[in-house]
């Protein structure tokens, strides 16, 4: 099912492709890309959530916005369900935990907003 998109919605999409897409960087910037397990994880995550919000800018589908939700869960979460947060540093830990919660408190709000705006009819 979907609709045309609303103005709040599309800007929460980009929002959230950049948020993939700092994702993405985040082995470089902190600097654990040699942790194998931790930079692919973060790369895949980052490249779903980006290609998911890609998808929804395009043409909006709530379960697009399910997943973008799981996946920031599971990226916030990722580093102590796989163990790797011995191995990387207490910065690169809060950063990939609050990027996680991001993508999920706007997901969560497009949600929100789909099932709180009646639909428009048009003539």
């Amino acid at each position: 099912m979907t609709r045309q998109k609303l103005g709040k919605e599309s800007a929460i999409d980009v929002i959230k492709l950049v948020l993939g897409l700092m994702l993405i960087s985040t082995p470089w910037i902190f600097g654990f890309t040699s942790v194998e397990i931790a930079s692919r994880n973060v790369w895949v995550a980052g490249a779903m959530i980006s290609v998911a919000s890609i998808m929804a800018l395009v043409s909006f589908a709530e379960w697009e916005e399910w997943i973008s939700l799981l996946l920031g869960l599971w990226v916030a979460d990722s580093p102590w369900a796989l163990s790797f947060d011995l191995t990387i540093s207490d910065t690169a830990l809060r950063a990939l935990t609050a990027l996680g919660l991001l993508v999920v408190a706007l997901a969560a709000v497009e949600l929100w907003i789909k099932h709180r705006t009646p639909p428009r009819i048009t003539a």
